[in-house]
């Protein structure tokens, strides 16, 4: 029995078992990487695992020991910490202030020969405990900064040493390459092989199988609430291999592009000097222009916070413009509402399923139709098909794959994976020109990312024009035949896919390439 185990743990949700007799049995000082489609059921086992959940059935072990999480603090008292996916951080605060919050070191006084702990922060004594914290896992931070200030690579070492810091045995890191550009990713192996050998345990949960070839020592494979196996980290364990234990069946992880040519004849869809403010009156948005031509996929690859968002929020009505237009076939759509653009033929995935893409409380039949609900087939005369609406509903859900725990449960009930099929089905059911769409694999599994993916290829090829943030470089890469850059809100870099490679899209992602170019500019003018 190793440093953490679980003998037949099983979660229900009323009659909807989420895990179903988990064994697992992961060594002290081994890197334990879990991978699994969306809604395998690979967070319900980690909930459970750091005290978010507590099982229906089963036992956790730690240290070959029973014991019970009732809240995540029990499990950092035993010596398992985790690192979510959306960090929680306060922005405002230093790095050593987030790490010491709930735990601060209090300035102490003499009274006589008793020490007396004062209702004061001993800031300096702080500084002090974080710079050796950081020196010892030679983790590269300033503990005087502030979080606000830090790249995304950064924030997530303050998490992890937040972890570290609690003295856990067991770390447990849910996507951590998520948000990360390919420098940070790799910067990020490094200092996770660096714990391994500083005798920490790591559980990683990803879908990213480059990465779990990198570092894993075993991988364990989850799907439909099962675990359907472990296997060691070698030559055996391809990523074609891992995919197929996923999914069930054979997947193509990396698209074939058609060699049908961008229409350079045909402007679809073009943007020109668009610029934006937002509340507090910042510039997010500074004179981007491009055009999409017919048969082509412009991927927009960026750091997140650089302006990518509010783009999308101008593109799709959900934000007003201080400049610019935009044109569809060279009429102007600028500023029209998000149900006006879908009439005229634009599709739209949300970066925030949750946010904007979806109605938490309505069922999945009525979510497939939002936004286009007036079309005649679901509405005549102001009264709802609700016949139409559920053939629409059954059809689209097998089509999808979208994994439903009832008939015609409401939105809130599905994992997010599936979640975010309901607004892919929606989106290409109504073939669009123009798809623009913002992180639309995020949170799926390699299933349905490669039906994603071959769907927007096959739009292409239909003559129409796709718009691609993506987060993901590697789908970037894979989807586009152009790419553009953005950072601090402007484009910064356009290049043809096949002329430019990650480390190259990375310095610009980062802006490392835009400031290296004002040094030279500034050479030059001396």
């Amino acid at each position: 029995m190793g440093i953490i185990s679980t003998k037949n743990l099983t979660k229900k949700f009323g009659d909807f078992t989420a895990n179903k007799e988990i064994n697992l049995d992961i060594e002290a000082g081994e890197i334990r990487a879990i991978i699994g489609e969306n809604g395998a059921g690979k967070t319900t086992l980690m909930n459970m695992l750091y005290g978010v959940l507590q099982p229906t059935e089963g036992q956790i072990y730690f240290e070959e020991k029973p014991v019970t999480f009732h809240t995540p603090k029990d499990a950092i008292a035993c010596g398992l910490g985790m690192v979510h996916q959306h960090f929680r951080l306060s922005p405002s605060l230093t790095v050593y202030e987030n790490i010491l919050l709930g735990v601060e070191e209090m300035k102490t006084a003499k009274v006589g020969n008793k020490k007396i702990r004062l209702p004061l922060i001993d800031n300096k004594a702080e500084y002090r405990i974080i710079d050796d914290l950081v020196r010892k896992y030679n983790f590269n931070l300033d503990p005087g900064s502030k979080i606000k200030d830090l790249s995304v690579g950064a924030r997530q070492r303050v998490e992890i040493l937040k972890m570290l810091y609690r003295d856990v045995k067991v770390l447990v890191l849910d996507e951590p390459t998520a948000v990360l550009i390919p420098q940070e990713i790799e910067e990020l192996i490094k200092e996770i092989l660096e714990l391994k050998k500083a005798g920490k345990t790591i559980i990683i949960i990803t879908h990213k199988l480059n990465e779990v070839k990198m570092c894993a020592d075993y991988i364990s494979v989850m799907r439909r609430g099962e675990l359907v196996g472990t296997v060691p980290n070698d030559e055996n364990a391809t990523r074609e291999s891992l995919a197929e234990m996923m999914v069930g069946r054979p997947v193509l992880l990396r698209v074939q592009k058609s060699e049908k040519p961008v229409d350079r004849d045909k402007v679809v869809y073009e943007v020109n000097n668009l610029s934006a403010r937002d509340g507090a009156g910042r510039e997010v948005v500074k004179n981007v222009s491009f055009k999409i031509h017919a048969n082509e996929v412009l991927g927009v690859a960026g750091i997140e916070g650089n302006g990518q968002s509010e783009l999308m929020y101008l593109l799709t009505g959900l934000m007003k413009s201080t400049g610019g237009s935009v044109k569809l076939n060279g009429e102007e759509i600028l500023q029209l509402h998000p149900d006006e653009l879908r009439e005229k033929g634009i599709g739209i995935i949300p970066e925030d399923r949750y946010k904007q893409g979806l109605c938490l409380s309505l069922p999945v039949s009525t979510n497939l139709i939002t936004g286009y609900h007036k079309q005649k087939r679901f509405c005549k005369a102001g009264m709802m098909n609700f016949r139409e609406i559920r053939k629409n509903k059954e059809e689209l859900v097998k089509k999808y794959d979208i994994r439903l725990s009832g008939t015609d449960p409401v939105v809130s009930a599905l994992s997010g994976g599936n979640g975010q099929k309901v607004i892919v089905a929606r989106e290409f059911s109504n073939d669009p020109e123009v798809l623009l769409a913002s992180q639309p694999t995020r949170g799926i599994d390699v299933g349905a990312t490669e039906f994603i993916h071959q769907n927007i290829l096959k739009m292409r090829d239909e003559g129409k024009a796709v718009f691609l943030i993506s987060s993901e470089l590697t789908e970037i890469k894979s989807l586009a035949d152009r790419i553009i850059v953005i950072y601090d809100g402007e484009i910064v870099g356009e290049f043809l896919e096949e002329e430019v490679s990650f480390h190259e899209l990375g310095l610009y992602m980062s802006g490392a390439k835009r400031m290296e170019r004002d040094s030279e500019e500034t050479v030059d003018s001396k």
